[in-house]
């Protein structure tokens, strides 16, 4: 059985970029949610992952886990272009994008948990907070003005480079982070996608919570007779 083995998709960040790539593409896979941060959470994976945690493709006898090696696999499978632009500047370019993302903005991911459902004060805007939302601000623009021909994502088409920054989009309307422009458009049309709409849906029905606090993350259900 071919399944994707992912967390909260309110919650997980990391879960939501390889799950977008495989909507995307209509890759026949079971999705598999693991509630993150119960007790019981890190044995259930320790089952199956190498590492413990999510996101994990498992197809066939082939186990990939990380989302950025789970990305390039189904970018693999799936016809040139779908994934990733068909331009080889234009791929190179999003590849960094993704990379950047996937390394970078740890003040954004810092003050700004992900959480798609819920709304949340805008934090304190630190000078490092500042310096993060100004290079989004500036990568997004960038992009759409240079590869944005043909359509409202950031290489026109819709890439991967989208799956990876979706989330960021969702941290900036749930804290009310600014965005002026090109990046603020886009990120209306990130959040108008359809697909988005059908993952936040999901999301929203998801019955655990997770908080953020100073001693760390705890995690329970909606309705605790669940």
């Amino acid at each position: 059985m071919n399944r994707l083995i992912l967390g909260n998709l309110n919650y997980s960040s990391w879960s939501i970029r390889p799950l977008m790539v495989a909507c995307k593409v209509g890759l026949p896979v079971e999705e598999v949610i693991v509630p993150l941060d119960f007790p019981e959470t890190t044995a259930r994976l320790r089952e199956i992952s190498p590492t413990a945690k999510v996101p994990l493709l498992i197809w066939g006898d082939q186990t990939v886990w990380e989302s950025l090696a789970i990305t390039e696999w189904i970018a693999e499978w799936a016809p040139t272009g779908e994934v990733w632009p068909e331009d080889p500047h234009a791929r190179a370019i999003a590849r960094a994008a993704a990379s950047e993302m996937h390394a970078g903005f740890p003040e954004l991911r810092s003050k700004c948990a992900m959480d798609i459902r819920a709304r949340h004060p805008t934090p304190d805007m630190t000078p490092a907070l500042a310096a993060d939302i100004a290079r989004i601000q500036d990568l997004w623009s960038s992009l759409r003005a240079k590869f944005g021909h043909g359509g409202p994502f950031l290489f026109g088409k819709w890439s991967a480079a989208d799956a990876f920054y979706l989330p960021v989009v969702t941290r900036f309307r749930t804290y009310s982070l600014p965005l002026t422009g090109a990046a603020a458009d886009y990120a209306e049309a990130v959040l108008a996608d359809p697909d988005f709409l059908a993952l936040e849906a999901q999301a929203k029905t998801e019955p655990w919570w997770i908080n953020y606090g100073p001693d760390g993350r705890s995690s329970g259900y909606l309705n605790p007779e669940d």
